[in-house]
């Protein structure tokens, strides 16, 4: 065949039409029967140039050429760059059917081989062929065969597929003649389609970046910005699924922070190996990568079966403004939708981008509100130890001072009481001075407090999510060392648990000292499997019981697990207010 213009049909089409055009001359009754094929042949023409939707566009031309050429069946495939085929559309065959056949052709047999030679191919018998492989079980019964390429531009966009001419005839060659018509017709419709859906997809993408450079610059958190970004890339390329995968502290496996969509739950808090998944191949090439199944993926080498119900699918890495990986954007459609093209995946990047953007706006938001909490917190400690601890001793000295002075037995014991009331708030007050400063002296070894909050971030960066801590009494003050030392061991397995089990949203430590320790930390996870390895959950019962104290754990009161451990300590002596 020599090669097609852009906008006319093939050297053998136009053939085919003078061929038409001369049986106008051999009868009137086969004259008026040609002159009815060319006017269905231009209607159909007509019909196909006015879709502008490429998925309506596909369809038409496959309904066109079913009804000119008379056929049961027809089908268009499109060739995606690894020349299989990236969608099929057929005609003649319902749902039900479609579903009972199984996974559309992905390009092998006869249909590879019209993707292989690209040209009209006619075939009284399909199973006579040597590429043919024969039909998968529910399919109906094929014979004939015609099929010819859809060229778009200088490229080769697909094949028409036409089977079963009706009545047991063979396809001809007027009718290979008028498909190739319809063919080159239908190849500038489908580039008209493209190019106006490409325009409409750009016109969406520049509407969902403004609107997340607003929200950036609104001083939202880094949670809605991503949650906006994840429901607009969605939206926009089409996905069932979208998520995003953060880095672990360790670096060698992501966490899938956020899902939203097809088995959400299923997919958030799973752990991915940075090597051997198809996440991880996203950062490997700094760039985006697609697939058109994930559950199939080559670049998948670790780890069992995923991504069930799920096809095709792209990832693009989420970087840092040193050249760093923050996490992955992942999108992936369900089994047996067609690939992601390039005007949908494309843009992808620089929506990951603003997602980089988000995140490292958030870290000097917070950066920029500690450095201002622990200035707060220095200027109330500084306040609370020259102005407040500093009366209440005066009137501890002077009540002392009275105390010889009173001669009354009760009232004197009232007075005695008042110092010792005294003496304790002096004591409250020196603890949250404690508390307030420990971040400026550094996380540990300096009070119970500091190493609970330090612990409780180390947590943080595992979950992808503060949690949250409440703390009360004077914990760097009545605990003793080795009890401390126990406590934090506890704090961090639990927490540890929460992070590699419970794939919760919200945590929640208490922690508390009274006439004993309490420690409580509360998840809204998966809660304890029945029958699970309890090896963890057995050291912090043994560090309580090696105390004096106890531990359970059991479900919470909304659901996920709730851990209490609690030891005693020894009260505090009395003693004067101190100076």
């Amino acid at each position: 065949m020599g090669s097609p213009s852009e906008s006319g049909p093939t050297d053998s089409a136009r053939s085919g039409l003078d061929d038409l055009l001369r049986t106008l001359r051999s009868g009137p009754d086969t004259a008026q029967a040609t002159a009815r094929r060319i006017q269905d042949l231009l209607e159909a023409v007509l019909v196909v140039g006015r879709d502008l939707d490429l998925g309506q566009a596909l369809r038409h031309i496959v309904e066109a050429a079913v009804i000119l050429v008379d056929a049961e069946y027809g089908a268009l495939g499109v060739i995606d760059e690894e020349q299989g085929l990236s969608r099929f559309v057929p005609v003649g065959i319902d749902q039900e059917r479609i579903e009972r056949i199984g996974p559309f052709p992905s390009g092998h047999g006869l249909l590879g081989e019209l993707i292989r030679h690209p040209g009209p191919l006619r075939l009284a018998e399909i199973s006579e062929h040597p590429s043919s492989y024969g039909f998968p079980e529910h399919h109906p019964p094929m014979h004939s065969f015609l099929g010819v390429p859809v060229r778009v531009r200088d490229r080769v966009y697909g094949n028409l597929y036409l089977t079963e001419k009706r009545g047991g005839a063979e396809f001809d060659a007027e009718d290979e003649a008028v498909l190739e018509t319809l063919a080159a017709a239908a190849g500038v419709a489908v580039d008209h389609a493209r190019l106006y859906t490409q325009a409409r997809l750009s016109e969406r993408w520049l509407a969902a970046t403004a609107e997340v450079t607003n929200v950036l610059l609104s001083g939202s958190s880094q949670r809605e910005v991503l949650d906006l970004l994840i429901a607009r890339a969605a939206d926009i390329a089409g996905a069932d699924l979208t998520l995003v995968a953060l880095p672990s502290p360790d670096g060698r496996s992501l966490q899938v922070r956020v899902a939203v969509g097809l088995d959400a739950e299923v997919h958030r808090g799973l752990v991915l190996p940075r090597e051997g998944s198809f996440v991880g191949a996203a950062i490997r090439s700094g760039g985006l990568v697609a697939t058109a199944d994930v559950r199939k993926d080559p670049r998948i080498t670790v780890g069992p079966p995923r991504w069930a119900g799920l096809g095709p699918a792209v990832a693009v890495p989420i970087g840092t403004a040193t050249g760093g990986v923050r996490g992955v954007l992942m999108l992936a459609r369900a089994e047996g939708k067609p690939a992601f093209g390039p005007e949908e995946s494309t843009p992808l990047a620089g929506f990951a981008g603003q997602a980089a953007v988000a995140m490292e706006l958030a870290e000097r938001r917070r950066d920029s509100e500690q450095v201002a909490l622990l200035e707060e917190r220095d200027r109330i400690a500084r306040d609370l130890h020259d102005l407040a601890i500093q009366r209440l001793f005066a009137t501890g000295m002077t009540l002392q001072g009275a105390t010889r002075f009173i001669e009354h037995p009760e009232a004197s014991e009232r007075v005695l009481r008042a110092i010792d009331d005294l003496d304790e708030t002096v004591r409250t007050i020196r603890s949250s001075i404690f508390g307030l400063r420990a971040k400026d002296r550094g996380p540990v070894a300096h009070g119970l407090r500091g190493r609970v909050v330090a612990a409780v971030d180390r947590a943080a960066a595992g979950l992808g999510f503060a949690p949250a801590l409440r703390m009360d009494g004077l914990l760097d003050l009545r605990v003793p060392l080795p009890v401390a030392d126990a406590l934090v061991a506890v704090l961090e397995e639990a927490l540890s648990n929460v992070v590699r089990h419970a794939r919760a949203h919200e945590v929640q430590v208490d922690l508390r000292v009274d006439g004993e320790l309490d420690l409580t930390v509360t998840d809204d996870g998966i809660g304890l499997p029945p029958g699970g390895p309890r090896s963890g959950l057995a050291n912090l019962a043994e560090r309580a019981q090696r105390l004096d104290g106890s531990f359970r754990a059991g479900a919470g009161p909304d659901g996920g697990t709730r851990l209490v451990w609690r030891v005693p300590v020894p009260a505090p002596e009395r003693g004067t207010p101190p100076g």
